[in-house]
């Protein structure tokens, strides 16, 4: 069977928010190479040397990835899809929801809801939809 792993693309700004990401979520950045730094750098379009090519995050067992969007593939905003945190409790849930907001926007304050202690949603300040939930799951 194989494992889900988000891949995010970014405008450039990839190193920055995976360490944040590291920072606010407890993570371990466990790579992180530029399109300079790869095997193929002959090969990387022109203009992506200090891009990232591929970082991998490991946040409690589970990998987020991510990269830079190069002149050859423009950078489209994320849209349609969100990260969901899953917290035990509502505490965390809060610590991770403030923090990913700070310099976001905010789209549902974090609040009880029907299936969760504690739910909302924001983009953070690099465009990465998050769900954030705490508390007892009743789904």
């Amino acid at each position: 069977m194989p494992k889900v792993a988000p891949y995010l693309t970014f405008d450039g700004n990839c190193a920055d928010a995976m360490r944040f990401y590291e920072r606010t979520l407890g993570g371990k950045l466990e790579m992180i190479m530029t399109h300079a730094q790869s095997p193929m750098a002959a090969q990387a379009p022109p203009g992506s040397a200090n891009l990232v090519l591929h970082v991998r995050l490991l946040i409690d067992g589970r990998v987020l990835m991510a990269c830079n969007a190069t002149l050859d593939e423009p950078y489209e905003a994320m849209k349609g899809v969100a990260i969901a945190l899953n917290y035990p409790t509502a505490a965390e849930a809060r610590r991770a929801f403030d923090a990913l907001a700070e310099a976001g926007e905010v789209r549902v304050q974090l609040q009880p809801t029907y299936h969760a202690e504690a739910f909302g949603k924001l983009v953070d300040r690099y465009g990465t939809s998050w769900m954030i939930g705490g508390g007892p799951l009743n789904t």
